[in-house]
């Protein structure tokens, strides 16, 4: 039987909704949702930096509390699971929205029992801090725009990160063949300064060469490279064969 852990839920337990990230401070927020946590370099003492004063009683209360790795023991990872495995999804999604894979992933690195780790994820989904397509919208946006992926490389890098197939479909929809040849051809306007004073075979295979790495077929590659080509005044016979 699944055991189901209540977490208090705020205002701010909510779905993000599509095509959106959780922000870094909305991890912020979410973090305070399921309860507090000191994560690495928190200080939890209200007397860290005040001086001499503050080292005496820092001293006194570790003489008090026991030897320093007892003290690290007792404030360590809680025993439980459930709360092992929220601890860890919340570290891992501060600042960068992760996919459910990702973080299953994660936690059965970490050795957390599947019931435990099931029932996190799956809350986790039901308030919008894991969202599949949100983090499919938001890759695509980003690796097409900001290094000129063609579909085919955004296919291939989401399914490495364990988006469902049908997802990704509805993300990489989002760029049609006009876009795509769009991006394909700053890319090569970009790239064709560095390749002048090289013959004419190699400036081709230098150009399509960089297209094909990022993903768009040999069809695309060629007739956009053969174009730029003769706009800069380049004899294109014979390049219509494939590279």
């Amino acid at each position: 039987m699944t055991r189901r852990t209540e977490w208090p839920v705020s205002a701010t337990d909510h779905h993000t909704g599509p095509g959106r990230e959780p922000a870094a401070g909305h991890m912020a927020e979410s973090t305070d949702v399921y309860g507090p946590e000191a994560g690495p370099g928190h200080d939890t003492g209200s007397d860290a930096g005040f001086g001499e004063g503050a080292g005496r009683r820092a001293r006194s209360r570790t003489r008090s509390s026991g030897s320093p790795s007892s003290s690290r023991a007792e404030k360590g990872e809680p025993r439980d699971p459930v709360e092992q495995a929220r601890n860890i999804c919340l570290r891992l999604l501060t600042g960068t929205p992760r996919t459910r894979k990702q973080l299953a992933d994660a936690l059965r690195k970490r050795e957390i029992p599947d019931e435990a780790a099931e029932e996190v994820l799956s809350r986790f989904e039901d308030v919008g801090l894991i969202d599949d397509a949100a983090f499919a919208d938001a890759w695509v946006e980003s690796r097409h725009h900001g290094r000129g992926l063609a579909r085919r490389a955004l296919v291939r890098e989401l399914r490495t990160k364990g988006v469902d197939s049908a997802v990704i479909d509805e993300a990489v929809g989002q760029l049609d063949s006009e876009q795509e040849e769009a991006t394909a051809r700053e890319l090569v306007a970009r790239k064709l300064r560095s390749t002048r004073g090289l013959d004419r075979d190699k400036r081709l295979r230098r150009l399509a060469g960089m297209l094909a790495r990022k993903g768009y077929g040999e069809g695309l590659a060629l007739r956009v490279v053969r174009q730029t080509l003769e706009e800069e005044g380049e004899d294109t016979e014979g390049l219509d064969e494939p590279f």
